[in-house]
């Protein structure tokens, strides 16, 4: 007696790159968080504020990496496969890492001279234009993105920053 199986083919995710890369980055920022932060990180013993605390800014940056990480991978394996973006990102990816060296130098040699604000816009910018967005609503995120950034260092955690060039 034969008996038939329906066995389904193994599911592959849409994007495998995007797996593999959301859990390389998922493990080193559990790392960052459980390791580096507690043990080289160092906190003093009486704070007024536990924002003001060393630890604070990379504990957050930490999490949020271990939340966007997962969101990767996720949707690496749920989302759909997209024909326009895998082209596109094969045209382009001499073009964007050249972009992220000149918006990083912008940034770094701009930071003083310019003030944080202007030097933020300017390397957003740079950033935005190599990557594919040709709406003018992701672009003014460029100018609030800066804004925002500059704002809560200076008024929230009282981190003086330049502002401007004059």
């Amino acid at each position: 007696m034969k008996v038939e199986r329906d066995e389904k083919a193994a599911v592959r995710p849409a994007n495998m790159g995007s797996v593999v890369i959301g859990v390389v980055i998922f493990v080193c920022s559990l790392f960052f968080v459980f390791y580096l932060v507690p043990n080289y990180i160092q906190e003093p013993p009486f704070l007024q504020n536990p924002m003001m605390s060393p630890r604070f800014l990379p504990g957050i940056v930490g999490w949020l990496t271990v939340i966007f990480s997962l969101l990767l991978a996720f949707d690496g394996v749920f989302g759909k496969p997209s024909i326009e973006q895998s082209s596109q990102e094969e045209n382009a990816p001499l073009l964007r890492w050249g972009a992220m060296v000149v918006a990083l130098a912008i940034y770094l040699l701009c930071f003083e001279a310019l003030g944080a604000i202007i030097a933020g816009i300017l390397a957003t910018l740079i950033l935005f234009i190599a990557h594919p967005i040709r709406t003018w609503w992701q672009y003014s995120l460029a100018f609030v993105l800066p804004i925002l950034v500059a704002v809560i260092f200076i008024n929230v955690m009282n981190v003086p920053l330049p502002l401007l060039f004059f």
